[in-house]
């Protein structure tokens, strides 16, 4: 071998090995390889469903430890979550515009306008992944109207994009719940599911069971329709395959005002999520906007998700 391509090969080795101790930390969640799931880091993730469930108008301390929610904090023990992550406003509303625009469209819990902003569905058509809202007291499929029996309009933000109310193929995914567990048994679930129980079953009201309950029998009922209703997808194939889903269960604001909305639980399973794992980094709802469109493989972000901490601390291979 020649003394020039000797030193061509120490040349480019040496740039192969610097090039690889100056490699950033990823930022985002990419297709991963299937061969080799022990060796797959943070940055090449990508799952092939992600669920949000949303919770309401409960703080960190009463649920995270509550005797009134063994569900949920076996959940918690057994998968990942959250100590400081916040809320981003009150009431209701703008926190779930945050955790689908990035932005808080309105702090009015009568807003019925339609939303043109930048959003989670907006990203999802365009890089051609499917999506369903699943809603508990949906009158019916497609509905984007007014609050109706048990069903909350502002519960439901995704029913407000224009690129839903503007359009028949897109309002099919709005659904009532009772679609889920034949979605789920059908092995026919979309790429981003966003999930609503209603006022009776999310913390927000008394179970029609105990119309003058206590807190803790308002989180009790949570975490029963919990483990009714999310456990069979946590135990599922579909759900457990290698980058099969990626769950997380979220309240919506707390009753402090800490970073706008309050100090709330955030909790997150999958088979790519680090088990036993507990977070101190400060996180609020666009970082799960953000964390969720990663994991289905969006490269673009709607509102402050764009630039909002990731969560890949809490993905295998971080």
């Amino acid at each position: 071998m020649s003394r020039t391509m000797s030193v061509v090969r120490v040349l480019s080795l040496t740039a192969l090995l610097l090039g690889l101790i100056a490699s950033p930390r990823g930022t985002r969640l990419t297709a991963a390889s299937e061969s080799n799931s022990s060796a797959i880091s943070s940055t090449d993730v990508q799952v092939q469903h992600v669920f949000v469930v949303m919770l309401e108008n409960h703080s960190y301390s009463s649920v995270i430890g509550s005797s009134s929610m063994p569900y949920l904090n076996r959940l918690a023990k057994s998968y990942a979550y959250a100590k400081s992550y916040y809320a981003n406003t009150h009431p209701s509303v703008g926190n779930y515009f945050m955790l689908t625009t990035g932005q808080i469209i309105s702090n009015d819990d009568s807003y019925t306008q339609t939303v043109t902003a930048d959003n989670v569905v907006r990203h999802l058509i365009s890089a051609g992944k499917t999506w369903k809202e699943y809603t508990e007291g949906l009158p019916y499929v497609g509905y984007t109207g007014g609050n109706s029996g048990e069903y909350t309009e502002h519960h439901n933000p995704l029913s407000y994009f224009s690129d839903v109310r503007n359009s028949t193929a897109q309002r099919q995914n709005l659904v009532p719940f009772t679609h889920f567990s034949t979605d789920l048994s059908n092995h026919a679930l979309p790429r981003y599911s966003f999930i609503v129980p209603d006022n009776d079953h999310n913390g927000h009201d008394c179970p029609d069971t105990i119309p003058y309950c206590t807190d803790s029998e308002k989180l009790a009922a949570v975490d029963s329709w919990l483990q009714t209703n999310i456990e069979p997808l946590v135990l599922s194939s579909d759900f457990n395959a290698t980058h099969g889903g990626l769950l997380v269960i979220v309240f919506d604001e707390s009753t402090d005002s800490i970073q706008g909305g309050g100090h709330v639980a955030w909790v997150v399973g999958g088979p790519s999520v680090k088990k036993g794992y507990v977070s101190t980094t400060l996180y609020q709802h666009p970082s799960t906007l953000r964390l969720v469109s990663e994991a289905v493989g969006l490269t673009t972000f709607p509102g402050a998700a764009a630039t909002a901490p990731d969560m890949e601390e809490f993905i295998l291979g971080d």
